[in-house]
């Protein structure tokens, strides 16, 4: 009789492999995205509650956020602690890689007329779009690069700090627990960074600069906060199917 355990070890390999590259090609997907997009633009408006009138602020940048602490969720739950970290730092290489491509770009020949008082090109010329993308990206990316490196360690470290407090039991609550943390931190490091290091957020006309930059971090974490509750749902049927489907039983651990 032929033995084909060594085939079905083989395809279960391969199948935790490619769903492992899915979620970290999501996540550096995500990451790439919200960084090139950053703070390109802002979104404003008001929502009305009780005939009161309250602003909310947020770079568009932020809207592929939430995916990425779902996608390390997935991968500290399925594949462990370790691998998330390194996701996180590929992540952070990832990053430097997009500031070189952008600082590359601006320095090949032929380098447009820059003008002084706008550090930018004519609106005219054609190069006007890149360096634009360029300036604000580069502003954007240094601050989001130390948010996003404390935020991730604080949600991998949180995640499994919760797990192994309740023994690998209520999944609901780590999963909420980590990314509300974590992106508390980083609402407020990465809003924090883009004002004072890269002078990145112009102050509306009206409004102080701690009203401006309090509204910016509520709006931004509200945003986060409905993101990561409305994720649990998701997050449970993903990890129930996704451990049955990789036989990966995440609470082993805790069952010896």
């Amino acid at each position: 009789m032929f033995d084909y355990k060594p085939n079905i070890e083989k395809r279960l390999i391969n199948r935790r492999e490619i769903v492992f590259i899915v979620l970290a090609g999501l996540f550096l997907g995500s990451l790439a995205m919200l960084n090139i997009l950053g703070i390109s633009r802002y979104i404003h408006f008001h929502i009305n509650i009780f005939n009161l009138e309250i602003p909310v602020m947020f770079f568009v940048g932020i809207l592929p956020y939430p995916i990425t602490f779902l996608c390390t969720d997935f991968i500290s739950e399925l594949y462990g602690k370790h691998r998330a970290n390194m996701v996180v730092w590929t992540g952070l290489m990832l990053n430097i890689w997009v500031l070189f491509i952008l600082w590359l770009g601006g320095i090949l020949p032929p380098v447009p007329e820059i003008i002084a008082e706008t550090g930018l090109p004519a609106v005219s010329d054609q190069d006007f779009s890149f360096f634009h993308i360029r300036k604000l990206t580069f502003g954007a990316t240094a601050a989001s690069m130390i948010a996003y490196l404390t935020a991730q360690f604080v949600d991998v470290h949180v995640f499994h700090l919760v797990k192994s407090i309740t023994k690998g039991k209520h999944l609901w609550l780590r999963n909420n627990v980590s990314t509300l943390t974590s992106q508390l931190v980083d609402s407020v490091s990465v809003v924090l960074i883009t004002y004072f290091y890269a002078h990145a957020i112009q102050i509306p006309e009206g409004r102080t600069i701690t009203q401006t930059l309090v509204i910016f971090i509520l709006s931004s974490y509200i945003f986060k906060m409905l993101s990561a509750l409305l994720d649990t749902v998701p997050f449970y049927i993903g990890v129930k199917y996704l451990s049955k489907y990789l036989q990966i039983d995440p609470v082993s651990e805790f069952k010896k």
